[in-house]
């Protein structure tokens, strides 16, 4: 825009150079068909128009430079501050936009450690509940099986002896005491049940085991003390019919009889076969008894 100003100017007054030099030209073609004898009341002028057009192109080329020139200075001067302001711009945008890499880095990495702290702390509560299970374990898992001597039979906890030799409740009581046991305490039908089903069938097959009322009549209790609760009485048992105390089991020839009504009272001086039992502990056995 700022040329196309600069061109107009300059044709401009070259156009009018160009005029002025026809008129001197003219007039000096004028001046040539005049009379000999005329005489010219202004000042004589320079004739010739080669001189004043070289010195109008050179004025006009040098008023052309120096329009160009303070055009361009001019236009540099206005651009300066706009090119200046975006270049300001441009370097505030590309410092933040570094910054916010930065922060996101940052945020990252943070993050990164986090969680690598959580996955350490993971391993060390895995490591933990290991080292826990593995404690807890051998006292479920690698507990010895209890083992009976020979003739003893294992039922629960505890190993019971069926006796063939023949005593009174009392002997039968201290020969049980003589090999860590007792005479059997029995609570559950099924170990009524089992018990019953070691003993041999006979016409009367009769074996004391661990129950009297012989210090106060028609109060049962165990060798060990604690009363009874229930029982496997036979129907109408215990009848006290002659002094009966203590408590047998018997297992007859008749298959109608059941393990769990098969307790009858008798004296404790009848000499019969007895069950001794004796509450282990994992690892141990009792002493074969004769």
């Amino acid at each position: 825009m700022t040329s196309n100003g600069g061109s107009v100017a300059f044709e401009g007054l070259y156009s009018k150079l160009e005029e002025d030099d026809r008129e001197d030209g003219n007039m000096s073609r004028t001046s040539d068909v005049q009379p000999v004898f005329s005489v010219s009341l202004s000042p004589s002028r320079p004739s010739g128009p080669g001189r004043y057009r070289l010195a109008t192109a050179c004025l006009g080329t040098l008023c052309v430079i120096l329009l160009v020139s303070l055009i361009a200075v001019a236009a540099h001067y206005k651009n300066k501050p706009e090119g200046g302001a975006n270049a300001s711009s441009e370097i505030s945008k590309q410092m933040q936009d570094e910054e916010d890499v930065a922060s996101l880095t940052a945020a990252v990495r943070s993050i990164e450690e986090e969680k690598q702290q959580l996955l350490k702390e993971k391993e060390e509560l895995l490591i933990k509940l290991a080292a826990k299970m593995a404690t807890k374990a051998p006292q479920v898992t690698t507990a010895p099986p209890i083992v009976c001597p020979l003739n003893w039979h294992l039922f629960n906890s505890s190993c019971y002896f069926i006796s063939r030799v023949f005593r009174e409740w009392d002997e039968s009581q201290s020969f049980c005491q003589s090999r860590g046991a007792h005479l059997a305490i029995i609570h559950t039908a099924e170990e009524q049940t089992f018990l019953w089903d070691l003993l041999p069938r006979g016409h009367w097959n009769a074996f004391w085991f661990g129950i009297t009322d012989g210090h106060t009549e028609d109060q049962w209790k165990w060798v060990d003390g604690t009363p009874l609760v229930g029982g496997f009485w036979e129907v109408g048992e215990p009848n006290n019919h002659i002094n009966e105390d203590c408590g047998y089991i018997i297992k007859t020839q008749v298959l109608e009889r059941v393990a769990i009504r098969s307790w009858y009272d008798a004296p404790c001086s009848m000499a019969l076969p007895y069950i001794c039992e004796k509450e282990m502990i994992a690892g141990t056995s009792t002493a074969m008894p004769h």
